[in-house]
Parts: structure tokens; sequence; C-alpha cells
């Protein structure tokens, strides 16, 4: 019944997590979830309010248009700007996107034929490597380790590899190590794609949730990036408007319009009261993105401490909402996610999960408050 794409895709990650926990919950257990990435903080109310105002405007009911509202799109321009001072042109490099992952899963259909590979890291957003199986590619792994700071050895990808591949997807500030890239590590991939002509796909999801003096910078940012790729952005984790489906994708003119082809073939475009709620998050006070990541910060502090207590060895993240933990020995990722499920109700991701280089970890989502960190860190110390 189902076609050969399907069958060969693996259960999505955060879907069988999900079943597992209902599981659970239906033997009466409280469950403590610090498994998928969905802020528990609310959308500002400045947004919602904008929200409420543009739906009740009749003008905003029709078909939106497939690429963006201009006004939209002038405000990514002008915030990419401000933040990273990258200068875009708003007719010709920013598309709008029904939240980042829908561009991201459709970025191989406009670029990857049969057989033809893209760049994966691993462990990885399993969007990167599903996307790309969809379009009757072949995802090709890029090892993420410890020893390399969870960033891909470009020196060590097969040259027959580099050589076939069309796209390769990044992800920095990353999820899920919490690693974070520097300009020097992007000027190594420009030069990278540009000798295997390979179109360089980076999300940038998590740039504005970073903690102390550090700002993640834009792939763009570096001389000669636009000529080989893209950036995409959401607004789901700065702004928590994950159900609102808002997100973008900036950067090299060509690939921009062949995504556009894919989406005016397969979407009709982001509800227009969103995109003008989204011009809100854009252009207004940015106050409220610096209360989450206060927010954030403090958690990841408490939850750091309490499961090194636990014999757990977390890395301090610089920025995202995630900790990315080593499991204590004698433990596989599967076994402690398991066992932490089971025995206190705590529901983690398990780092294999993500790919083959995430055994041996697992990742905490920083998106429940700090009592209920304390509660989880009581019930771990307790096994």
């Amino acid at each position: 019944m189902y076609s050969s794409r399907i069958e060969s895709l693996p259960p999505y990650l955060f879907a069988e997590i999900d079943k597992e926990k209902q599981k659970v919950e239906q033997q009466g257990v409280d469950v403590i979830d610090f498994g998928v990435g969905d802020p528990d903080l609310p959308t500002p109310e400045h947004i919602v309010d904008e929200l409420c105002n543009a739906a009740r405007d009749k003008s905003t009911h029709s078909y939106p248009s497939y690429r963006g509202l201009e006004s939209l799109r002038e405000a990514i321009t002008q915030w990419y700007d401000e933040r990273f001072g990258v200068e875009l042109d708003p007719e010709s490099e920013v598309l709008s996107l029904i939240g980042s992952k829908e561009g991201i899963a459709h970025m191989p259909l406009a670029f990857v034929d049969s057989g033809d590979k893209t760049l994966v890291p691993d462990p990885a957003y399993p969007v990167y490597k599903i996307g790309t199986i969809l379009s009757d590619g072949e995802p090709v792994q890029m090892p993420l380790r410890e020893e390399n700071s969870f960033k891909p050895n470009l020196d060590e990808v097969d040259e027959e590899d580099a050589e076939e591949a069309q796209i390769m997807y990044l992800n920095y500030p990353n999820n899920p190590t919490s690693a974070v890239a520097s300009r020097d590590f992007y000027r190594d991939v420009v030069d990278f794609a540009k000798k295997y002509d390979i179109i360089v796909c980076q999300d940038n999801a998590y740039s504005e949730l970073s903690f102390g003096d550090f700002e993640p910078p834009s792939f763009l940012e570096v001389d000669g990036a636009r000529e080989v790729g893209v950036e995409f952005h959401s607004l789901s984790k700065t702004y928590n408007m994950t159900g609102w489906r808002l997100g973008f994708v900036v950067g090299n003119k060509e690939v921009i319009t062949g995504l556009g082809e894919v989406k005016t073939n397969v979407d009709s475009g982001v509800f227009e009261a969103v995109q003008r709620a989204g011009i809100e998050a854009l252009t207004s006070s940015q106050e409220c993105v610096e209360r989450n990541v206060e927010i954030y910060e403090e958690r990841s502090n408490l939850l750091m401490e309490g499961i090194e207590s636990v014999g757990l060895e977390p890395k301090k993240p610089r920025a995202t909402f995630y900790i990315w933990a080593k499991v204590p020995s004698g433990y596989d990722s599967m076994e402690f996610t398991k066992e932490l499920l089971e025995e206190a109700g705590v529901v983690t991701t398990p780092g294999v999960g993500m790919g083959e280089y995430g055994g041996g970890y697992v990742r905490f989502a920083l998106t429940r408050n700090k009592e209920r960190i304390k509660e989880a860190v009581e019930r771990m110390e307790e096994l």
C-alpha cells in the first residue's frame, strides 16, 4: 500500500517518545517531560494581540502571498540587518515558510534527483535526513564528535560523497548538542561548498537563545556565504510561537527561487494574520526575548547542577534551550532514557534516536519550570 519512500522512513523520534510517555501516564504516573523542544512559556501578549486584530480584518481571510507579505519580508530584512549586519533584498533573497521545518524538508525536492546525496550532521534534527529520503536522495552522515566540539570534520568527508552531494545541512547553535559555531568554521564551510558545488543550508533557529555575552553569528556574515547557501530561521523558539508555524529562509537568490517553486506547487503560504503577528514580533521591543533567555539560563544552571549530582556528564550550553549529557557508565542512551521514564517518570530524548553518533548521550529540553526541574532531579536521585 505505502510507497517505498514511506517504507524506508524511520519512525519519527518525537512521535515515538510521545507514545511511550502516554503509556506511562495511563498508569497514573505524573510525567515530567524534557523531551520535545516545545516552549512552556506563552507567546508574548503583544504578538497575540496583533494576531487577534489581524484575524478580525477580513482582508486577511483570502489566500496569502506565496512568498510572504512584502511587509513581512521587509521586517525580516530589517531584523537581519540590525541583528547580524547582513543586508538582504526582500524581493529576491527572502521567503516566508510555514515554520522552518517545512522549508528544510522541501529543500531536496528542488535540488536533489534520485540517487543524489546530501551531507547530514549526525546526531541531528531528524528532518534533514527525512527530507532527503522523501526526495529519493541518499543522506550521508557527517559525525558530530565531542573531540571536535560537535562540529563536522570537513576533511573526513569522503571525496566521492562530496562530489555527489547537492546539499549540506548545518545547524548552529546546535540541536541536540547545544554546540556553537564560529565565523572561522563558516569560512571553512564556504571554501568546501565552493570546491564541490554544494548548497549550504544552515538552520539558525536558536540564534537568539544564547547566554552571557555570546551572540551566535549568522552564516551569511561570512564572505562568499551568499554565493553558496541559505539560512533558515524560525519564530517558534525565539518568541514561543511553535504552534503558529511561521519561519523564513534567506540568502542565495537561485536557491530561494528553487525552494519557492516547490512551495507554490504544494502549499498556499502562511495565514496572513500570522504573518502580521510575525511582523509585530520582529519589529517591536525584544525585551520578551531577553526575559525568555534569562529564564532558560536559570533553568540550565539548576538542571546542570542536578544531573551532575546523579552521575551524568552534561555540556554547559552557550546557546539553545537544550542540555546534552553523557549517560552514566554502564548505560546506553536508550536504556537510560527508558529507565528514567519507567522508574522516575522523567522524559528525555535518547541521543541515538537523533543519529548513530548520539549514542551514549541524552538531551534535556529546558521547557519545564524550576519547581519541576527540582522535582525531576529528586526523582532521579532516588534511582
